[in-house]
C-alpha cells in the first residue's frame, strides 16, 4: 500500500484526484499507476484501469489470476467490474468511498455471487494516510 500511496502523491502533484494503485504478482510489482483523467482527458483513466492494462501487458494475458491489487481508495463500479473481468484474486484498499465505492460501501460488485469470479477484499489498510491525501486534495478545491 505504501507504493500505491507514492502513486497517489504523484497524482496529487499533477492536480489529479490522488488515487494510486499497484498490482503484485508472484511477490513482485508488475504494474503501478495513478489517476490520469485530467491529463489524458479520459474518464476511464483511473489508477486501477491503467494498472490492469499494464499488468495484462506484462503477463501477456488478460487473466490476472494470482494477482493482488493495492489501491488507496475503494474502487468505483467501472474499476470493480474490470477487476472481476480481469480475474484479479485479491483487492486491498485503504479509504472507503461512501459515495461511489463498489466493493463494500455502496454496492459490492467484486463479491457478487451471481458473477463467475469474486475477489477477496481487505479494506482499511493505511486508511488514515489514504484518507488524508484525499482530504488534502479536496480541501484545496474548496478554498479555490
Amino acid at each position: 500500500m505504501e507504493q500505491a500511496l507514492k502513486e497517489a502523491k504523484e497524482a496529487l502533484e499533477k492536480d489529479e484526484v490522488p488515487v494510486g494503485a499497484v498490482i503484485v504478482h508472484n511477490g513482485s510489482i508488475i504494474a503501478r499507476a495513478h489517476n490520469q483523467r485530467e491529463m489524458l482527458k479520459d474518464p476511464t483513466a483511473h489508477a486501477e484501469m491503467i494498472a490492469i492494462t499494464q499488468a495484462a501487458d506484462y503477463l501477456q494475458n488478460w487473466r490476472l489470476t494470482g494477482a493482488t491489487i493495492y489501491v488507496t481508495k475503494e474502487p468505483c463500479a467501472m474499476c470493480a467490474g474490470a477487476l472481476v473481468q480481469a480475474r484479479v484474486d485479491t483487492l486491498v484498499y485503504g479509504a472507503p468511498d461512501a459515495k461511489g465505492g463498489a466493493c463494500q460501501s455502496v454496492v459490492n460488485l467484486v463479491q457478487e455471487p451471481r458473477f463467475n469470479h469474486r475477489l477477496k477484499v481487505i479494506s482499511g489498510v493505511l486508511n488514515n494516510e489514504c484518507v488524508k491525501i484525499l482530504q488534502e486534495f479536496f480541501s484545496d478545491r474548496c478554498r479555490k
